[in-house]
């Protein structure tokens, strides 16, 4: 089973990132961390390649990299980019493994 999926916005946004960057070499990292407000933190930023202990993903157009902590927190993933126009445009996570928010910020739902 693959880790995570990314939806066609957010591989469109990513190769037009990784375009800018002019390094085809570059694969998108991407990582998990227990806490914060949503349950996990994530981590996304563009590496220069895998290690042996790395879990690759490919798209198609580029490679995503999964430290070896990350996937099982990841698995079932699916990642998007969202313009929401004036109110912001970002990558988002949709993470099934999510539960149990502590959060008293009143903002998550």
């Amino acid at each position: 089973m693959t880790p995570v999926m990314l939806t066609d916005s957010a591989i469109n946004k990513v190769r037009e990132l990784l375009d800018g960057e002019g390094d085809e070499t570059l694969v998108l990292r991407l990582g998990a961390k227990p806490g914060g407000c949503s349950g996990f933190r994530y981590d996304l930023h563009f590496d220069t390649g895998a290690s042996v202990t790395d879990t690759v993903v490919e798209t198609g157009a580029f490679n995503v990299v999964i430290d070896e902590r990350s996937v099982d927190r990841l698995m079932g993933s699916t990642i998007d980019f969202r313009d929401d126009g004036l109110a912001g445009a970002g990558f988002a996570i949709d993470n099934p493994n999510e539960s149990g928010h502590s959060c008293t910020c009143g903002k998550r739902g």
